[in-house]
């Protein structure tokens, strides 16, 4: 008996077409993001102590610094949502229907981050928050 030849031009190539390594590209720049956001945000808060920090507490507060703030909400929610699929994976949960988990956890950080999103252009525009 011979078994079936495999096809072993461009071996690789569809990789990038699929959802699951898009996902996990993502999942490891969005990691980057937050730790080198992480790092960022040690120094800032170091500085707390010194007369300069209430200069900088007022250069964040700038519309495009807002904007930044929107940048880390979407790296944040991506993260970790997609980080919880991949646990639910792990105990097998949603295996088979691995794109439908991960566009329902797309969908969700789409609708936090609208929320967000919002409540930001709130501020931007009206220089306060939603609440006041």
């Amino acid at each position: 008996m011979s078994a079936k030849p495999r096809e072993t031009a461009n071996v690789g190539a569809g990789l990038w077409k699929a959802t699951g390594m898009w996902a996990w590209l993502l999942f490891r720049i969005s990691g980057l993001i937050l730790v080198l956001y992480l790092g960022a945000h040690i120094i800032v808060t170091s500085m707390g102590q010194f007369d300069k920090f209430d200069g900088l507490m007022e250069f964040f507060d700038k519309p495009v610094m807002v904007l930044l703030d929107l940048a880390l909400v979407v790296a944040v929610l991506y993260h970790a949502l997609n980080g919880v699929r991949i646990i639910l994976m792990d105990f097998g949960v949603g295996i088979q229907r691995h794109k439908v988990v991960f566009w329902s956890a797309m969908a969700v950080v789409v609708i936090c981050f609208a929320i967000f999103a919002w409540v930001a252009f709130t501020y931007i525009i009206t220089g306060e928050g939603v609440t006041s």
